[in-house]
């Protein structure tokens, strides 16, 4: 079942179709517990593997149509948080804007999703997580000394910087329309909530402690007892050894205590990341997970996405989990008294279209008109 128990059980979503960070934004409250309907197209395909549309129902809504705005406005009209992707000025074009929305329901938080933001220079242009991020300075950062930035797949800008940010905002829009009766427009940009995950470091940068030249800090593979090293079968192991006592440790396991330089001196950084690179190099990747299990050294095995399914740690905690055949993660975070639904089904465009209408009450006038995509009388 969608949109029972967890904490959001009991709020209404309404999600205009788009890709990316939206449609995560849409699937996070579906995992929380809320009742999220996604608004695809009549020519919309889909799959079961596209798990952003896990938890929620899709009706198909033809915006052509003469009367598909007033078939998204009926939605609206019944929901608390309405969700798009799209380019700034586009809903309003179509007539399902801020304003038009407000009109039928003030209380509705409106979440608008972009890369650039609603206002700028770039704001009409094209974009994908890469461009964004790169104007922030935060894929400058990412990568080895002397070597190009390093693409994060999109995890910064798209989830991190985008989805996450817009689901913030929204349920703090949602707090706040509670005791205003008013609903606002959450401008969620890329740009904006990527620029923010950077915070420490452009505190380090304020206070000296950063460099821009990538690869030569403390958290961006120049500090060797804060890097990955390669294993004699080919694979890695991750090492954070930050503390004093954890780097005592590291160095104790490792067979190399009193044998190396001292960490705090840079010019010694060289020569300990080529001892260390030597030594992991001497065993297996579960030879080392052996050697540091249970252990304070900091160090953790590089697992692909299928081995991290069967890891002890995660396989205890259920963090990755099977529905319909896919791997994919449980819903997070975790709650003590309102625990969150397991995964739902991937929604199929237009699946739920009649069930979705009759939950939430469309006049029937409505539901005959033909705006509600082929299939409806």
């Amino acid at each position: 079942m969608t949109g029972t128990g967890g904490p959001l059980a009991g709020i209404k979503v309404v999600e205009l179709a788009g890709i990316g960070p939206a449609p995560f934004c849409a699937m996070l409250l579906a995992d929380l517990g809320a009742d999220v309907v996604r608004v695809d197209r009549p020519t919309a395909v889909g799959g079961k593997t596209d798990l952003l549309n896990r938890g929620k129902r899709s009706a198909q809504v033809d915006l052509k149509h003469e009367r598909g705005a007033e078939a998204v406005l009926a939605l609206a009209e019944q929901a608390d948080v309405l969700l798009e992707g799209l380019r700034p000025g586009v809903t309003e074009r179509l007539g399902v804007g801020p304003e038009q929305c407000w009109a039928v329901n003030p209380k509705l938080v409106y979440g608008r999703m972009t890369g650039w933001g609603q206002q700028g220079p770039l704001a009409s242009t094209a974009g994908h997580d890469i461009d964004y991020i790169s104007l922030t300075g935060m894929l400058h950062a990412i990568g080895r000394k002397g070597g190009p930035p390093q693409v994060p797949a999109n995890l910064l800008g798209d989830f991190g910087g985008g989805a996450m940010y817009l689901a913030v905002g929204v349920l703090a829009a949602l707090l706040e329309a509670r005791t205003s009766g008013r609903g606002q427009v959450v401008d969620a940009a890329i740009v904006d909530g990527a620029a923010h995950l950077g915070t420490m470091l452009f505190g380090l940068l304020a206070a000296g402690g950063w460099r821009t030249e990538r690869g030569t800090n403390l958290l961006d593979t120049g500090a060797p007892y804060y890097d990955v090293y390669e294993t004699s079968d080919g694979e890695h192991v991750s090492v954070g050894a930050l503390e004093p006592q954890f780097y005592a440790e590291l160095l104790d396991r490792l067979g190399l205590a009193g044998e190396v330089p001292d960490r705090d001196d840079p010019a010694n950084w060289p020569e300990l990341r080529g001892r260390f690179a030597a030594t992991f190099r001497q065993r297996t990747r579960q030879e080392w997970a052996e050697v540091f299990a249970d252990s304070d050294a900091c160090v953790a095995p590089v697992l692909s996405m299928t081995e991290a399914e069967v890891h002890s740690h995660m396989a205890a905690r259920e963090t990755l989990v099977r529905r319909d055949g896919a791997l994919q993660p449980a819903p997070a975070p975790r709650f003590s008294r309102t625990p969150n639904p397991p995964p739902g089904p991937v929604a199929e465009p237009g699946a739920d279209t009649d069930a979705v209408l009759r939950d939430w009450k469309i006049p029937s006038e409505l539901l005959d008109s033909g705006a509600f995509g082929p299939g409806k009388p």
